[in-house]
């Protein structure tokens, strides 16, 4: 049957959400051109290639430039729309900018090749969205409004409807129902997307994840019942906690009113170059991309779960993943049901982290759930637990407006403090948006010593083992990967042993207890004890020690040595897992010893200022 009025459009996710979900965001550009002239020639209605956690991963661990990027892949899709991932008044970053930033985000934007913005707000609050929306249409480019699903006792189907209709007040062309963890039912797709296409006469979009298994049947029924939008992974980058396969939904709707008319067989080449490609980032596959029917449960999205047992092995600590997964809903209901989706889905993700290796819930609170339950991201949907308020923020004022209306404008000031380090407005936004990362990013750009992160091979059938431990090796900290060489090692019978080595280049000397004969293998654990990278701070050994709860990075220091401090004042900031978190003394003295600087890595076991 040849296709006619009731055409399925297809949005292609390969170039982004697909390895975001399975691959924690980490192919380069320099794997995606070569496959582009054949994406361009099927006729997709568009290509997802930039925006969610893209631009963090570039400038974070790939060195590469977003702005760059988006240039370079609208030069080889010159026949199809790119599509974008962006998050309201919260763009790419993890908290809302002013209003003047939003607007020369989207501009910007739209001149370096974005025609497609997928717009939402975390909280489905959409006061946060609509500046945005304004933006893009000022712009003269396609508007798509999307509304998060989630389900909880206050995420109904008239609540999605309303939601549906202001979008179409506000102006947006197209609307998007954005399943971003897999969790809609086929009952729940029929009804919901019934009552979507009688109450509005915009066109619909399906967006979902595989995570549960359900997402194909689901994305059939709702075209049936309106939905005339759909978003697929190509086969390679298909499944699991990323999405339905694009081939399988095309031979899903052949020789129905549905027929999406794209070629099968072009389809079928193109993942055979991405299947070659996802050998490549074998080192960042998700050891949880596989069908969970627990999702149902802690609501946990595909894009995050990859990151979050990235992060967790990092820290020594997946073994606790099932930890985690339970107390993700506990967290979630106490700030009142938001949508898991970036960034609450970091709020709400890194809390529960911090929740289990701390031993005890809300032991240590992250700033941005401090700022979460000050309204300073928005009106939660359901009801906020008073006592975890209460710990949290104290008596402090819980706003109740646009948060964005309390913000003045930033542009002016952003493009002072980065100064000449910018050579575009691209670059301020690019410090706007992640203001220590990005800063290094430029510092780094500009002396010209940016490393990405080292590819290597997959093992072959080949490979033989080695009978002894490597000495050229990649290691993972705190979320960047560096490459080390070992140069000598002091005798294996001194208590501290001293391992002279390469750090991307750079010599160090490290210091580690001697557990074995051998040096460690890459992904093995190392207890450094005193040693960040070759510090000596001492072991953390007294209650006015003041310890990480995690391996991370200081943000910033707060007390000076002969402060006086009572217990519980902020002493540090720390930045783990992508979140900002407050240390706290643990007791009322005076610092005797501040062993930490801005930009020192940390781990857990070791003091970082003495209280006496």
């Amino acid at each position: 049957m040849a296709a006619g009025k009731n055409k399925v459009h297809v949005t292609e996710l390969v170039l982004r959400d697909a390895h975001q979900s399975l691959l924690a965001t980490r192919m380069r550009t320099e794997d995606m051109l070569p496959a582009c002239p054949q994406l361009d020639a099927i006729g997709f209605w568009s290509l997802e290639a930039w925006g969610g956690a893209t631009f963090d991963a570039c400038i974070r661990f790939l060195k590469e430039d977003p702005w760059e990027r988006l240039r370079k892949l609208k030069a080889a899709l010159p026949n199809t729309p790119i599509q974008m991932l962006l998050r309201g008044q919260n763009l790419l970053g993890y908290r809302h900018y002013s209003d003047d930033v939003v607007e020369a985000f989207v501009r910007k934007a739209a001149e370096n090749g974005v025609e497609v913005f997928r717009i939402f707000d975390a909280m489905n609050d959409l006061r946060n969205v609509e500046l945005s929306v304004r933006a893009v249409v000022k712009s003269g480019k396609h508007a798509q409004g999307a509304i998060c699903y989630t389900t909880s006792p206050v995420h109904t189907t008239e609540h999605f409807v309303a939601q549906a209709k202001e979008l179409e007040t506000m102006g947006c062309h197209s609307i998007a129902l954005k399943d971003m963890a897999g969790l809609l039912t086929p009952r729940a797709a029929v009804e919901i997307f019934s009552a979507l296409s009688k109450a509005t006469k915009l066109p619909l979009a399906f967006h979902s994840h595989t995570t549960v298994g359900l997402a194909n049947v689901c994305m059939y029924l709702a075209v049936e019942n309106g939905a005339r939008h759909v978003d697929t992974a190509i086969s390679s980058l298909s499944w699991g906690t990323s999405h339905s396969p694009t081939e399988s939904m095309v031979v899903a709707f052949q020789e129905t009113p549905y027929d999406t008319g794209l070629d099968l067989e072009k389809l079928q080449a193109i993942a055979g170059q991405f299947r070659a490609v996802r050998k490549k980032y074998h080192q960042f596959e998700s050891e949880f991309a596989e069908i969970d029917t627990r999702v149902m449960v802690n609501q946990v999205p595909g894009g995050m779960i990859s990151n979050l047992s990235n992060q967790l092995k990092e820290q020594g600590a997946l073994n606790r993943m099932n930890e985690v997964l339970a107390e993700i809903p506990r967290v979630r209901e106490d700030l009142g049901f938001p949508p898991l989706v970036t960034p609450t889905s970091q709020i709400v993700g890194t809390q529960a982290v911090l929740n289990v290796l701390t031993g005890k819930r809300y032991k240590s609170i992250t700033n941005e759930v401090k700022l979460y339950l000050q309204g300073r991201y928005g009106r939660a949907p359901g009801k906020i637990n008073d006592a975890v308020r209460s710990m949290a923020i104290g008596t402090e004022e819980v706003i109740t407006c646009r948060p964005a209306d309390r913000l003045k404008p930033e542009m002016h000031r952003l493009r002072e403090e980065i100064g000449e380090l910018a050579h575009s407005e691209e670059d301020v936004l690019t410090y706007a948006m992640f203001p220590e990362i990005g800063r290094k990013f430029l510092e780094e750009r500009a002396a010209g010593t940016l490393h990405p992160e080292e590819l290597k091979p997959p093992p072959s059938a080949e490979t033989t083992v080695a009978p002894y431990a490597p000495t050229d090796f990649n290691v993972t900290m705190h979320g960047e990967t560096y490459h080390i060489r070992v140069t000598g090692v002091g005798h294996k019978s001194e208590e501290q042993r001293p391992f002279f080595v390469t750090v991307d280049g750079v010599p160090e000397q490290i210091l580690i207890e001697t557990l074995s004969e051998t040096v460690p293998t890459e992904g093995a654990m190392v207890d450094t004890k005193r040693a960040s990278k070759g510090s000596k701070r001492p072991k953390a050994s007294r209650e006015g020690h003041v310890t990480s709860s995690m391996p991370g990075r200081v943000v910033d220091v707060l007390v000076r040595v002969g402060q006086e401090i009572k217990a519980g004042d902020p002493v540090l900031v720390i930045e783990a897992m992508k979140m900002e978190n407050e240390v706290p003394a643990p007791v009322a003295g005076t610092v005797k010893v501040v062993h930490v600087a801005k930009g020192d890595n940390v781990n857990p076991d070791e003091a970082l200022v003495e209280i006496e």
